[in-house]
Protein backbone atom coordinates (compact mmCIF):
# COMPACT_ATOMS: atom_id res chain seq x y z
CA UNK A 1 0.00 0.00 0.00
CA UNK A 2 2.64 2.35 0.57
CA UNK A 3 4.83 1.64 -2.78
CA UNK A 4 1.36 2.47 -4.54
CA UNK A 5 1.12 5.60 -2.40
CA UNK A 6 4.93 6.48 -3.54
CA UNK A 7 3.96 6.13 -7.05
CA UNK A 8 0.69 8.25 -6.81
CA UNK A 9 3.16 11.48 -5.25
CA UNK A 10 5.51 10.71 -7.89
CA UNK A 11 2.79 10.68 -10.30
CA UNK A 12 1.20 13.77 -9.45
CA UNK A 13 4.93 15.86 -9.23
CA UNK A 14 5.66 14.82 -12.60
CA UNK A 15 2.56 16.30 -13.75
CA UNK A 16 3.06 19.70 -11.98
CA UNK A 17 6.38 19.94 -12.65
CA UNK A 18 5.72 19.75 -16.44
CA UNK A 19 2.76 22.25 -15.74
CA UNK A 20 5.15 25.07 -14.34
CA UNK A 21 7.61 23.91 -17.05
CA UNK A 22 5.68 24.73 -19.64
CA UNK A 23 3.52 27.60 -18.24
CA UNK A 24 7.56 29.34 -17.61
CA UNK A 25 8.21 28.42 -21.27
CA UNK A 26 4.66 30.04 -23.02
CA UNK A 27 4.15 32.67 -20.34
CA UNK A 28 0.46 34.19 -19.88
CA UNK A 29 -0.71 34.80 -23.13
CA UNK A 30 2.60 35.35 -24.51
CA UNK A 31 3.08 32.42 -27.23
CA UNK A 32 -0.25 32.45 -28.49
CA UNK A 33 -0.82 33.12 -32.24
CA UNK A 34 -1.60 36.09 -33.30
CA UNK A 35 -5.56 36.23 -33.51
CA UNK A 36 -6.40 33.55 -31.38
CA UNK A 37 -8.46 34.02 -27.80
CA UNK A 38 -7.15 32.94 -24.78
CA UNK A 39 -8.52 31.58 -22.31
CA UNK A 40 -11.07 33.32 -19.59
CA UNK A 41 -9.71 34.01 -16.58
CA UNK A 42 -6.57 33.47 -17.12
CA UNK A 43 -4.96 37.27 -16.85
CA UNK A 44 -5.35 37.90 -20.38
CA UNK A 45 -2.98 41.02 -20.18
CA UNK A 46 -0.92 39.84 -17.36
CA UNK A 47 2.14 39.85 -20.13
CA UNK A 48 1.75 43.57 -21.63
CA UNK A 49 0.83 43.17 -25.08
CA UNK A 50 3.93 45.20 -27.42
CA UNK A 51 4.66 45.95 -30.56
CA UNK A 52 7.89 47.13 -32.24
CA UNK A 53 10.81 47.68 -30.21
CA UNK A 54 9.35 45.61 -27.28
CA UNK A 55 7.12 49.29 -26.42
CA UNK A 56 4.18 48.88 -24.79
CA UNK A 57 1.31 48.93 -27.69
CA UNK A 58 -2.29 48.31 -26.19
CA UNK A 59 -3.45 47.74 -29.54
CA UNK A 60 -0.52 45.73 -31.04
CA UNK A 61 -3.07 42.50 -31.05
CA UNK A 62 -5.93 44.73 -33.81
CA UNK A 63 -3.38 45.21 -36.37
CA UNK A 64 -4.39 45.19 -39.76
CA UNK A 65 -5.04 41.25 -40.83
CA UNK A 66 -4.91 39.80 -37.18
CA UNK A 67 -8.44 38.26 -37.87
CA UNK A 68 -9.07 35.41 -35.30
CA UNK A 69 -9.98 32.17 -36.73
CA UNK A 70 -12.71 32.84 -35.03
CA UNK A 71 -14.26 35.18 -36.76
CA UNK A 72 -11.69 35.21 -40.21
CA UNK A 73 -14.98 34.00 -42.22
CA UNK A 74 -17.40 35.88 -40.79
CA UNK A 75 -19.09 38.01 -43.38
CA UNK A 76 -18.21 41.78 -43.34
CA UNK A 77 -21.34 44.04 -42.44
CA UNK A 78 -22.27 46.76 -40.38
CA UNK A 79 -24.87 45.87 -37.59
CA UNK A 80 -26.80 49.34 -36.96
CA UNK A 81 -29.09 49.52 -33.99
CA UNK A 82 -31.91 52.29 -34.39
CA UNK A 83 -33.26 53.57 -31.47
CA UNK A 84 -36.43 55.28 -32.16
CA UNK A 85 -37.85 52.11 -34.43
CA UNK A 86 -36.45 48.98 -32.00
CA UNK A 87 -34.76 47.87 -35.10
CA UNK A 88 -31.32 46.99 -36.58
CA UNK A 89 -30.07 47.62 -40.00
CA UNK A 90 -27.47 45.41 -41.88
CA UNK A 91 -25.15 47.01 -44.29
CA UNK A 92 -22.78 45.15 -46.38
CA UNK A 93 -19.64 46.65 -46.33
CA UNK A 94 -18.77 46.16 -49.94
CA UNK A 95 -21.26 47.33 -51.41
CA UNK A 96 -22.48 49.70 -49.14
CA UNK A 97 -26.08 48.99 -49.30
CA UNK A 98 -28.38 47.52 -46.72
CA UNK A 99 -29.31 43.93 -46.91
CA UNK A 100 -31.24 43.16 -43.98
CA UNK A 101 -33.57 45.19 -41.18
CA UNK A 102 -34.69 42.36 -38.33
CA UNK A 103 -36.62 43.63 -34.93
CA UNK A 104 -34.55 44.24 -32.08
CA UNK A 105 -35.66 45.06 -28.50
CA UNK A 106 -37.00 48.15 -27.39
CA UNK A 107 -34.79 51.16 -27.71
CA UNK A 108 -31.63 49.41 -28.93
CA UNK A 109 -28.38 51.47 -27.79
CA UNK A 110 -25.43 49.53 -28.56
CA UNK A 111 -24.45 46.26 -30.87
CA UNK A 112 -21.70 44.48 -28.82
CA UNK A 113 -19.18 41.77 -29.85
CA UNK A 114 -18.90 39.02 -27.07
CA UNK A 115 -15.93 38.98 -25.34
CA UNK A 116 -14.81 35.55 -27.09
CA UNK A 117 -16.00 36.93 -30.60
CA UNK A 118 -18.77 34.53 -31.18
CA UNK A 119 -21.61 36.82 -30.43
CA UNK A 120 -23.32 40.40 -31.17
CA UNK A 121 -25.36 41.26 -28.18
CA UNK A 122 -27.94 44.35 -29.00
CA UNK A 123 -27.96 45.88 -26.19
CA UNK A 124 -31.98 46.92 -25.61
CA UNK A 125 -32.12 49.39 -22.96
CA UNK A 126 -35.84 50.33 -22.36
CA UNK A 127 -36.77 46.51 -23.20
CA UNK A 128 -34.71 45.56 -20.58
CA UNK A 129 -32.68 42.42 -22.18
CA UNK A 130 -29.72 41.69 -24.74
CA UNK A 131 -30.43 40.25 -28.35
CA UNK A 132 -28.14 38.02 -29.59
CA UNK A 133 -26.90 37.95 -33.43
CA UNK A 134 -24.80 35.13 -34.99
CA UNK A 135 -22.08 36.87 -36.74
CA UNK A 136 -21.46 34.35 -38.63
CA UNK A 137 -24.42 34.47 -40.47
CA UNK A 138 -25.72 38.15 -39.54
CA UNK A 139 -29.16 37.19 -38.31
CA UNK A 140 -30.85 36.87 -34.66
CA UNK A 141 -29.59 34.25 -32.73
CA UNK A 142 -32.18 32.86 -30.31
CA UNK A 143 -34.66 34.45 -27.73
CA UNK A 144 -33.46 37.50 -25.75
CA UNK A 145 -31.51 37.13 -22.11
CA UNK A 146 -33.49 39.29 -19.74
CA UNK A 147 -30.93 41.92 -18.45
CA UNK A 148 -31.97 45.08 -16.28
CA UNK A 149 -31.34 48.64 -18.16
CA UNK A 150 -28.79 47.34 -20.24
CA UNK A 151 -27.31 50.62 -21.64
CA UNK A 152 -24.00 49.60 -22.45
CA UNK A 153 -21.77 46.31 -22.46
CA UNK A 154 -18.28 45.77 -21.89
CA UNK A 155 -16.09 42.89 -20.82
CA UNK A 156 -13.11 42.63 -18.45
CA UNK A 157 -9.90 41.77 -19.91
CA UNK A 158 -9.20 38.54 -18.53
CA UNK A 159 -12.87 37.45 -20.10
CA UNK A 160 -14.22 36.61 -16.22
CA UNK A 161 -16.98 39.08 -16.41
CA UNK A 162 -19.51 41.05 -18.50
CA UNK A 163 -20.46 44.75 -17.04
CA UNK A 164 -23.47 45.66 -17.71
CA UNK A 165 -23.71 49.56 -17.85
CA UNK A 166 -26.89 50.38 -16.28
CA UNK A 167 -27.19 54.47 -16.79
CA UNK A 168 -30.38 55.01 -15.39
CA UNK A 169 -30.01 52.63 -12.36
CA UNK A 170 -26.68 54.08 -11.67
CA UNK A 171 -25.44 50.66 -11.81
CA UNK A 172 -22.25 48.57 -13.12
CA UNK A 173 -23.57 45.09 -13.29
CA UNK A 174 -20.67 42.39 -13.00
CA UNK A 175 -22.21 39.30 -14.19
CA UNK A 176 -21.75 36.35 -16.21
CA UNK A 177 -20.15 36.48 -19.56
CA UNK A 178 -22.17 34.30 -21.27
CA UNK A 179 -25.85 33.14 -19.38
CA UNK A 180 -25.74 37.32 -18.00
CA UNK A 181 -26.57 35.89 -14.60
CA UNK A 182 -26.13 39.07 -11.87
CA UNK A 183 -22.79 38.51 -9.65
CA UNK A 184 -21.95 41.74 -7.80
CA UNK A 185 -23.78 45.00 -8.67
CA UNK A 186 -21.60 48.02 -8.02
CA UNK A 187 -23.74 51.27 -7.25
CA UNK A 188 -21.76 54.23 -8.44
CA UNK A 189 -24.80 56.08 -7.27
CA UNK A 190 -25.41 59.64 -8.51
CA UNK A 191 -22.09 60.75 -7.76
CA UNK A 192 -21.69 59.30 -11.31
CA UNK A 193 -24.58 60.09 -12.76
CA UNK A 194 -25.07 58.82 -16.46
CA UNK A 195 -22.54 56.07 -15.91
CA UNK A 196 -22.41 55.16 -19.90
CA UNK A 197 -18.70 54.47 -21.31
CA UNK A 198 -15.35 52.63 -20.01
CA UNK A 199 -12.15 51.67 -21.12
CA UNK A 200 -9.49 49.64 -19.16
CA UNK A 201 -5.92 50.23 -18.17
CA UNK A 202 -3.34 47.97 -20.43
CA UNK A 203 -2.88 44.97 -17.42
CA UNK A 204 -6.52 44.88 -16.75
CA UNK A 205 -6.52 45.87 -13.10
CA UNK A 206 -8.68 49.09 -13.23
CA UNK A 207 -10.93 50.70 -15.58
CA UNK A 208 -12.41 54.70 -15.57
CA UNK A 209 -16.05 54.89 -16.58
CA UNK A 210 -17.14 58.62 -17.45
CA UNK A 211 -20.39 60.11 -15.32
CA UNK A 212 -21.96 62.23 -18.11
CA UNK A 213 -24.39 64.08 -15.95
CA UNK A 214 -22.26 64.18 -13.63
CA UNK A 215 -19.27 65.89 -15.19
CA UNK A 216 -16.44 63.20 -13.44
CA UNK A 217 -15.02 59.88 -14.42
CA UNK A 218 -15.00 57.18 -11.98
CA UNK A 219 -12.01 54.53 -11.07
CA UNK A 220 -13.08 51.02 -10.69
CA UNK A 221 -10.58 48.24 -9.28
CA UNK A 222 -11.47 45.48 -11.31
CA UNK A 223 -10.62 42.49 -9.45
CA UNK A 224 -12.40 43.98 -5.93
CA UNK A 225 -15.41 45.57 -8.12
CA UNK A 226 -15.05 48.21 -6.30
CA UNK A 227 -14.68 52.47 -6.73
CA UNK A 228 -11.28 53.91 -6.49
CA UNK A 229 -12.08 57.66 -6.58
CA UNK A 230 -13.72 60.31 -8.82
CA UNK A 231 -12.09 62.95 -10.69
CA UNK A 232 -14.12 66.07 -11.84
CA UNK A 233 -13.94 67.64 -15.15
CA UNK A 234 -15.42 70.58 -14.56
CA UNK A 235 -19.04 72.44 -13.88
CA UNK A 236 -20.37 72.12 -17.13
CA UNK A 237 -18.69 68.89 -18.43
CA UNK A 238 -20.17 66.33 -20.07
CA UNK A 239 -18.09 63.35 -21.00
CA UNK A 240 -18.88 60.56 -23.62
CA UNK A 241 -16.46 57.71 -24.77
CA UNK A 242 -13.27 57.27 -23.09
CA UNK A 243 -10.58 55.55 -24.78
CA UNK A 244 -6.50 54.71 -23.42
CA UNK A 245 -3.72 55.62 -25.61
CA UNK A 246 -1.61 52.97 -27.30
CA UNK A 247 1.17 53.67 -24.56
CA UNK A 248 -1.47 52.70 -22.06
CA UNK A 249 -0.67 56.18 -19.89
CA UNK A 250 -2.90 58.69 -21.30
CA UNK A 251 -6.50 58.64 -21.62
CA UNK A 252 -8.72 60.54 -23.73
CA UNK A 253 -12.30 61.61 -22.78
CA UNK A 254 -14.67 62.99 -25.65
CA UNK A 255 -16.79 65.97 -23.47
CA UNK A 256 -19.64 66.60 -25.35
CA UNK A 257 -20.28 70.38 -23.93
CA UNK A 258 -16.19 71.48 -24.08
CA UNK A 259 -16.20 70.60 -27.51
CA UNK A 260 -13.00 68.82 -27.14
CA UNK A 261 -11.30 65.87 -25.24
CA UNK A 262 -9.78 66.04 -22.09
CA UNK A 263 -6.10 63.87 -21.57
CA UNK A 264 -5.71 61.82 -18.48
CA UNK A 265 -3.30 60.22 -16.63
CA UNK A 266 -4.90 57.02 -15.38
CA UNK A 267 -2.29 55.75 -13.16
CA UNK A 268 -2.24 58.54 -11.20
CA UNK A 269 -5.92 59.78 -11.89
CA UNK A 270 -5.26 63.79 -12.96
CA UNK A 271 -6.32 65.51 -15.67
CA UNK A 272 -3.19 66.49 -17.61
CA UNK A 273 -4.29 68.71 -21.16
CA UNK A 274 -7.35 69.61 -23.28
CA UNK A 275 -7.85 69.21 -27.32
CA UNK A 276 -10.19 70.98 -28.59
CA UNK A 277 -11.78 69.45 -31.87
CA UNK A 278 -15.45 70.03 -32.75
CA UNK A 279 -19.01 70.94 -31.61
CA UNK A 280 -20.80 68.09 -29.45
CA UNK A 281 -17.52 65.76 -28.79
CA UNK A 282 -18.42 62.14 -28.69
CA UNK A 283 -17.30 59.01 -30.47
CA UNK A 284 -13.35 57.84 -29.95
CA UNK A 285 -11.82 55.20 -32.39
CA UNK A 286 -7.99 54.32 -32.32
CA UNK A 287 -7.01 53.94 -36.35
CA UNK A 288 -5.96 50.53 -37.13
CA UNK A 289 -2.18 51.19 -37.10
CA UNK A 290 -2.46 52.85 -33.55
CA UNK A 291 -0.89 56.31 -34.43
CA UNK A 292 -4.45 58.40 -34.61
CA UNK A 293 -7.86 59.11 -32.69
CA UNK A 294 -10.75 59.64 -34.98
CA UNK A 295 -13.06 61.66 -33.24
CA UNK A 296 -16.45 62.25 -33.62
CA UNK A 297 -18.18 65.62 -32.95
CA UNK A 298 -21.82 65.37 -33.58
CA UNK A 299 -22.30 69.10 -34.29
CA UNK A 300 -24.69 70.70 -32.23
CA UNK A 301 -25.48 70.31 -28.32
CA UNK A 302 -27.68 68.90 -25.99
CA UNK A 303 -30.80 70.90 -27.02
CA UNK A 304 -30.61 69.48 -30.71
CA UNK A 305 -31.34 65.85 -28.83
CA UNK A 306 -34.78 66.56 -28.86
CA UNK A 307 -37.09 65.21 -31.84
CA UNK A 308 -38.30 65.67 -34.26
CA UNK A 309 -35.01 64.10 -36.43
CA UNK A 310 -33.48 64.63 -38.95
CA UNK A 311 -31.98 67.99 -38.05
CA UNK A 312 -30.42 69.78 -40.82
CA UNK A 313 -28.44 72.10 -39.26
CA UNK A 314 -25.76 70.29 -37.07
CA UNK A 315 -22.21 70.56 -38.79
CA UNK A 316 -20.69 67.45 -37.69
CA UNK A 317 -17.45 66.52 -38.73
CA UNK A 318 -14.49 63.98 -37.70
CA UNK A 319 -11.44 65.21 -35.90
CA UNK A 320 -8.14 63.49 -36.33
CA UNK A 321 -5.63 63.59 -32.82
CA UNK A 322 -1.87 62.35 -33.19
CA UNK A 323 -1.74 60.10 -30.58
CA UNK A 324 2.41 61.31 -30.51
CA UNK A 325 2.00 65.07 -30.98
CA UNK A 326 -1.75 65.16 -28.78
CA UNK A 327 -2.80 67.39 -31.69
CA UNK A 328 -5.34 67.89 -34.43
CA UNK A 329 -3.67 66.95 -37.68
CA UNK A 330 -6.67 66.80 -39.67
CA UNK A 331 -10.42 67.65 -39.79
CA UNK A 332 -12.86 66.05 -42.15
CA UNK A 333 -16.06 67.91 -42.66
CA UNK A 334 -19.21 66.07 -43.82
CA UNK A 335 -20.65 67.89 -46.82
CA UNK A 336 -24.33 69.51 -45.88
CA UNK A 337 -23.69 69.27 -42.28
CA UNK A 338 -23.99 65.65 -40.19
CA UNK A 339 -24.36 63.97 -36.64
CA UNK A 340 -21.38 61.39 -36.65
CA UNK A 341 -21.70 59.61 -33.60
CA UNK A 342 -21.01 56.03 -32.92
CA UNK A 343 -19.27 53.30 -34.75
CA UNK A 344 -15.48 51.66 -35.85
CA UNK A 345 -13.23 51.36 -38.20
CA UNK A 346 -13.22 48.07 -40.58
CA UNK A 347 -10.79 45.37 -40.61
CA UNK A 348 -8.27 47.18 -42.19
CA UNK A 349 -8.51 50.21 -41.22
CA UNK A 350 -9.19 51.84 -44.74
CA UNK A 351 -12.83 52.67 -43.87
CA UNK A 352 -13.89 54.49 -40.78
CA UNK A 353 -18.45 54.22 -39.95
CA UNK A 354 -20.50 56.21 -38.21
CA UNK A 355 -24.19 56.80 -36.99
CA UNK A 356 -25.75 59.55 -38.32
CA UNK A 357 -27.68 59.93 -34.47
CA UNK A 358 -30.13 63.02 -35.43
CA UNK A 359 -29.49 62.23 -39.43
CA UNK A 360 -30.81 59.05 -39.81
CA UNK A 361 -28.04 57.83 -41.86
CA UNK A 362 -24.57 55.86 -41.60
CA UNK A 363 -21.64 57.65 -42.29
CA UNK A 364 -18.51 56.04 -44.04
CA UNK A 365 -15.23 58.01 -44.13
CA UNK A 366 -12.16 56.73 -46.40
CA UNK A 367 -9.31 57.33 -43.76
CA UNK A 368 -6.99 57.79 -46.12
CA UNK A 369 -5.35 53.85 -47.05
CA UNK A 370 -5.31 50.86 -44.84
CA UNK A 371 -4.50 51.49 -41.03
CA UNK A 372 -5.51 55.18 -41.50
CA UNK A 373 -1.77 56.04 -42.51
CA UNK A 374 -3.01 58.93 -44.64
CA UNK A 375 -5.14 60.94 -42.60
CA UNK A 376 -5.27 64.16 -44.51
CA UNK A 377 -6.87 62.33 -47.43
CA UNK A 378 -10.16 61.57 -45.41
CA UNK A 379 -13.16 62.13 -47.07
CA UNK A 380 -16.81 61.40 -47.04
CA UNK A 381 -17.60 57.91 -49.06
CA UNK A 382 -21.25 57.58 -48.91
CA UNK A 383 -24.32 58.22 -46.41
CA UNK A 384 -26.94 55.04 -46.37
CA UNK A 385 -30.29 55.87 -44.64
CA UNK A 386 -31.12 53.37 -41.66
CA UNK A 387 -33.60 53.85 -39.48
CA UNK A 388 -34.70 56.37 -36.70
CA UNK A 389 -31.94 57.57 -34.55
CA UNK A 390 -29.32 55.08 -35.29
CA UNK A 391 -26.71 55.20 -32.37
CA UNK A 392 -23.69 52.14 -31.40
CA UNK A 393 -23.08 50.45 -34.82
CA UNK A 394 -20.66 47.37 -34.71
CA UNK A 395 -18.57 46.73 -37.80
CA UNK A 396 -17.90 43.49 -38.44
CA UNK A 397 -15.52 41.70 -38.09
CA UNK A 398 -12.80 42.96 -36.25
CA UNK A 399 -9.22 42.16 -35.48
CA UNK A 400 -7.87 40.98 -32.41
CA UNK A 401 -7.86 38.31 -29.65
CA UNK A 402 -10.43 39.13 -27.53
CA UNK A 403 -13.54 41.82 -27.36
CA UNK A 404 -14.10 44.27 -24.20
CA UNK A 405 -17.43 45.34 -25.81
CA UNK A 406 -18.96 48.47 -26.67
CA UNK A 407 -19.00 48.90 -30.74
CA UNK A 408 -15.82 46.80 -30.41
CA UNK A 409 -12.79 47.71 -28.20
CA UNK A 410 -10.51 45.08 -29.20
CA UNK A 411 -7.00 43.80 -27.74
Amino acid sequence: MLAGLAALVVALLVVWLIRVRSDQATGAGAARPPGSVPAPGRGADSALPRGDGGVVDVYAHARAGMLSPVVRDDPPLVYVPNLRDGTVTVIDQRTLRVVDTYAAGREPQHVVPSWDLRTLWVNNNRGNSLSPIDPRTGRPAGPAVPVADPYNLYFTPDGANAMVIAEANHHIDFRDPHTFALRHSLDVGTACAGVNHVDFSVDGSYAIATCEFAGRLVKIDIPRQRVIGYLDLGRDAAPQDIKIDPAGRIWYVADMNADGVHLVDGDRFTRVGFVRTGPETHGLYPSRDGRFLYVANRGGHMDSMKPPFPHSGDQGSVSVISFATRTVVATWPIPGGGTPDMGNVDANGSRLWLSGRRSNVVYVFDTGGPGGSEPKAGRLLARIPVGREPHGLAVWPQPGRYSLGHTGIMR
